[in-house]
């Protein structure tokens, strides 16, 4: 049998057709989707995960519900907020359907020409999404400028990695590289991926699919009870007065609130 084109990861990407050929982007500071990069494991393919290239529409969501305290006798006043338990975070994308790779196979499992999974009870195992927030050579330039912004005051790289891409003009040059904020979805679990529409009035037909997520977070940072995070009044952020320790007793800050 010929070598799938539509599946053969190759330059980092789930397949070495036409169809999966870079284009360019313009350079802007503002984030563009074209330049966001999802990555899952390819069917047949354990070395690493590849670049999903016909994935027309890819969201994440998650929520937590807030408990108000309150106190018989002191009117109608919160005293503090709590949060409850955070839900799991579910992932959605739609990708075009190709007839030598569907969605099962671009999350690993041998669909399609690859296997006889077809359903969602067939899957047996989970898998990671990784995605890639690529900057442009502009906010690179600018990146560079400014490394003492970041975590702790100094430039944080735990989430942070360079990307490399291809060559692509062939004038012997080192392989041309951006920086990109990494985001990992870990354990996901498909909860839909074989809805498929056919309609006589379309022509491209398009794959939905849905995953619950078991865990967030980017490739290195260590997460804990002492995970330092913004709006932390004991590392110098300024959050909420009835946190700050320059408050009076009575919640109201001291001096001026707000710009100068």
């Amino acid at each position: 049998m010929a070598t799938n084109a539509d599946l053969n990861p190759s330059n980092g990407l789930q397949g070495s057709s036409y169809l999966y050929n870079y284009g360019t982007s313009p350079n802007t500071r503002a984030v563009i989707s074209h330049k966001v990069r999802i990555l899952t494991p390819a069917f047949g393919e354990n070395s690493s995960m590849h670049q999903i290239g016909v994935v027309s529409s890819f969201s994440t969501s998650e929520s937590r519900s807030v408990e108000a305290i309150r106190g018989i006798g002191f009117g109608d006043q919160i005293a503090e907020l709590v949060p409850g338990v955070t839900d799991p975070m579910t992932a959605s994308f739609t990708r075009a359907m190709l007839y030598l790779s569907d969605l099962l196979q671009a999350t690993g499992f041998a669909s399609g020409i690859s296997g006889p999974v077809r359903s969602l009870k067939h899957l047996r195992w989970p898998f990671d999404i990784e995605q890639q927030m690529v900057f442009s050579s502009l906010v690179d330039f600018e990146l560079m400028n400014q490394p003492e912004k970041g975590f702790r005051g100094e430039g944080f790289q735990g989430g942070v990695k360079e990307v490399v891409f291809p060559e692509v003009t062939g004038d012997g040059s080192d392989l041309p590289s951006h920086t990109a904020i990494v985001t990992m979805y870990e354990a996901c679990w498909l909860t839909g991926g074989t809805n498929v529409e056919f309609s006589a009035d379309g022509g491209i037909v398009q794959q939905s699919g849905e995953a619950t997520i078991s865990d967030i977070h980017d490739f290195s940072s260590v997460y804990g009870e002492f995970l330092r995070s913004g709006n932390d009044p004991t590392v110098g952020q300024l959050g909420s007065i009835r946190f700050s320790a320059g408050a009076k007793a009575s919640g109201l800050p001291r001096g001026q609130v707000g710009a100068v």
